[in-house]
């Protein structure tokens, strides 16, 4: 398994969410990104997860709630890159992928984009 601490990491998901095109971020609303060391047991691959109400799917009951959430997963993506720039770019992808949740855009579509 690659070796990288979990500074390094969020650092890497730190870029990864500055090279989001400033016209995408401003879109965002009510969202916060955490780097977690492993996913859930039920699912020990995920590299990412978006937990939230998707800005298509909110309406004007949305007010007062907690931000929605994007997860990357630090272990899963180490053990399945073979080097730092695997991993770069698996976390930009990963980070992109999640963001696009928080956008309304499915995992069929991210698919088809690249962004599976």
């Amino acid at each position: 398994m690659l070796e990288m601490t979990r500074e390094e990491f969020e650092e890497l998901v730190a870029e990864a969410l500055d090279r989001i095109p400033p016209e995408l971020t401003r879109l965002m609303d009510n969202v916060a990104v955490f780097v977690e060391d492993e996913p859930p047991v039920d699912d020990p691959e995920l590299l990412g997860l978006y937990e939230g109400t998707p800005l298509t799917e909110r309406g004007e009951w949305y007010a007062g709630v907690l931000p929605d959430r994007i997860t990357v997963y630090r272990g899963p993506t180490l053990r399945m890159c073979e080097t730092r720039e695997d991993v770069v770019a698996e976390t930009e992808v990963t980070v992109v992928h999640e963001i696009a949740h928080h956008f309304g855009i499915d995992d069929e579509r991210l698919h088809t984009l690249g962004y599976g």
